[in-house]
């Protein structure tokens, strides 16, 4: 197995430096990511093949749902690289159509550790229960609630204080929600873009001081 993995690498690099002889040597000086990528595990499509994009265009973020879970220190962690270090000027969050752990949540669930992590997609579903309820069919009631779930994600991020401290900084950040569907490799523009608006919040003050980086 071990083998495997190390030539399909090797296999990897020789096709990547064959039509890009500099590739790595353009990775190695730091990649400059445009925006972070918040998705789900479950999807199979690499977030920068879905854009169109190469791979150091794009810093990662996965996690089941997906969820901006406000206690997660990963997701703090990674929103305060790429916001204060790297400068992203958007964040996406990106479920997909079909997403086993949604309809997971709507059958039941039952499964341990994963039901606890997507409580929260457990309340939203409750709470726009008269709107599924009236979906029959179980893989668009699914789709209903992925892209109910991407609206509540993108408010999250909207109130966390790291976005909101970069907006009334006036630093150049915008979120976006989008829906994914593994069927056709398009994604669904939900139309709930956020940029912080022309006030960006400066009647709120920041909470803490950070400076300001350049824009990439």
């Amino acid at each position: 197995m071990t083998e495997a993995l190390i030539r399909r690498n090797l296999d990897g690099v020789a096709a990547r430096t064959r039509d890009d002889p500099d590739h790595f040597l353009r990775l190695a000086g730091g990649p400059k990511p445009q925006c972070l990528w918040i998705g789900c595990p479950d999807c199979g499509a690499a977030p920068h093949e879905i854009l169109g994009l190469s791979a150091g265009d794009v810093l990662v973020h996965h996690s089941l749902g997906p969820i901006v879970g406000p206690h997660d220190i990963a997701i703090l962690a990674l929103l305060e690289v790429a916001i204060d270090l790297t400068a992203v000027r958007r964040i996406v969050v990106c479920g997909h159509y079909g997403c086993a752990s949604l309809r997971g949540v709507l059958q039941g669930g039952g499964r341990g550790l994963v039901d606890h992590w997507l409580q929260p997609v457990s309340v939203l579903s409750e709470r726009h229960a008269a709107t599924l309820e009236a979906i029959s069919d179980l893989e668009a009631r699914t789709n209903a609630l992925c892209e109910l779930n991407i609206r509540e994600q993108v408010a999250c991020l909207a109130r966390n204080s790291l976005v909101r401290d970069a907006w009334w900084r006036g630093q150049p950040l915008s979120l976006h929600g989008f829906a994914y569907s593994e069927k056709d490799g398009l994604l669904r523009d939900l139309e709930i873009s956020r940029d912080g608006g022309p006030a960006s919040h400066r009647g709120q003050h920041a909470s803490r001081k950070r400076p300001t980086k350049a824009s990439t």
